[in-house]
């Protein structure tokens, strides 16, 4: 057995109070992490691991605590440059009148870098260590993720009419799989393959994307019963609602995942709990477009996987997932008149192991555990609004927020130390996107 400061780590994080999410919700006062390889080795009592390592580095994390980062999994990253462009409309007019027009005009790679930077130094910010990302020039995305020192799954949005970035479906399907192939061995970024939604793309495009998603054995993610009307336009053209129809289609499986569900019928959510397949549930851009409240003690009770994503910033309009476990234990405890419904273990719980078992990467992501991925945040608790502190589940779904987050670790990286961003340079960041948001609010903003 090796003796005090024998055992080497690269990063020791201790004196804090260790939120673990694991099976069973330990929590360790004065806690300690130790961090080799970008993995966890080590997890218990700071006075038994501060001697037994010798850290390379080292974290005083006494007056914080120290949680698994947060999951995103469904966002639009460059879509902060349309943060604010159209407000206060339905999703169908918001879509087609403004952001459509105003994609179709300003999307190209250059913004799409930029606009991702952006995103994933407000992410960052704010303690999200992995998004799950549907969008155009994806390997742009991919760039700069790597670049902040970020995880992220790409999802080129594969649809049937011409997009900034590929002019024909099968375009779409070829740049998509020169992903798959390009990031297959990189330790942050991943591939999955993400028609936009049913009613974006035809049947043949959802059954050859479905294929290629399991020739490499990728995440399946598609928008799906977003609004009534949506679904209402479905069973007209079709005369099955969302998810009988894509079962019908053949690519409901452990490894699919619904951007929304918020229409979904109770048949579908048992249809979903017995495919396996999951949901990204995204409560305040369902709230600020009206689009409806997601059934999710529901799909809780089911069995249904469950994740929390911001959506874009054009509809929510923050990429803060502090935003959405508030939003989700306060909008489900009202519409069903239940105020056990949606708890504060369950919501953090969603923006950590549920996101991570959602998007396939339980075993690597979501819980500090030996053998897991070094992916965690330190939230300072030293604040008049976290004081006095009788349950940390509490705080962190009803009074911590984005700028709370103190630092950041992924992959075994500090990647923010005391709100400062180490990977990133946000003065940079901040004036190219002003520069280009002028010239898109001189031809599309106002309405």
């Amino acid at each position: 057995m090796a003796s005090d400061g024998d055992r080497p780590a690269d990063l020791l994080i201790s004196g804090g109070l260790v939120v673990t999410l694991d099976d069973d919700w330990t929590l360790i006062e004065e806690g300690a992490v130790a961090v080799a390889g970008g993995a966890i080795v080590a997890v218990g009592p700071a006075a038994e691991l501060a001697p037994a390592y010798r850290a390379a580095e080292r974290i005083d994390a006494s007056g914080h605590a120290v949680l698994p980062g947060l999951i995103n999994c469904h966002t639009h990253a460059p879509m902060t440059l349309f943060r604010g462009l159209a407000d206060d409309l339905p999703l169908e007019i918001w879509l087609h009148e403004h952001i459509w027009p105003a994609e179709a005009w300003a999307v190209k790679p250059e913004m799409v870098f930029w606009g991702t930077l952006l995103a994933a130094a407000e992410m960052i910010r704010s303690g999200t260590t992995l998004f799950t990302d549907m969008y155009f020039f994806e390997d742009e995305i991919g760039r700069a993720a790597k670049a902040a020192g970020m995880r992220a799954i790409l999802g080129e949005a594969l649809v049937d009419f011409p997009s900034p970035n590929s002019k024909t479906p099968a375009a779409g399907l070829a740049y998509t799989e020169e992903l798959l192939r390009k990031w297959e061995q990189d330790p942050l970024v991943r591939v999955s393959v993400q028609p936009h939604s049913p009613y974006g793309a035809s049947a043949e495009l959802l059954v050859e994307s479905k294929a290629l998603a399991r020739r490499y054995d990728a995440l399946y993610l598609t928008h799906v019963a977003e609004t009534a009307s949506e679904v209402a336009e479905l069973r007209e053209r079709t005369g099955q609602t969302p998810a009988l129809y894509l079962d019908g289609l053949g690519v409901l499986d452990d490894k699919t995942v619904f951007a929304h569900g918020v229409h979904l019928t109770p048949e579908e959510i048992d249809l979903l709990a017995d495919r396996g397949s999951g949901v990204a549930h995204c409560p305040q851009s369902n709230l600020k477009l009206a689009s409806g409240t997601a059934p999710l003690p529901a799909w809780q009770r089911a069995g249904v996987r469950v994740g929390l994503g911001t959506d874009g910033a054009a509809s929510n309009n923050d990429l803060s997932l502090w935003g959405e476990i508030n939003a989700a234990a306060l909008v489900h405890k009202l519409v069903s008149g239940d105020p056990t419904a949606a708890d504060a273990r369950t919501v953090v719980r969603l923006a950590t192991r549920g996101g991570a078992d959602l998007v396939g990467m339980g075993e690597q992501l979501g819980s500090l555990e030996v053998g897991k991925r070094a992916d965690l945040i330190l939230i300072d608790l030293q604040q008049p609004h976290l004081v006095p502190l009788y349950d940390i589940y509490s705080h962190l779904a009803y009074a911590a927020g984005g700028g709370d987050v103190a630092t950041v670790v992924i992959e075994g990286r500090v990647v923010m130390r005391d709100r400062h961003l180490l990977t990133l340079d946000e003065g940079e960041i901040l004036a190219r996107a002003r520069e280009m948001a002028g010239e898109i609010g001189r031809r599309f903003g106002g309405h």
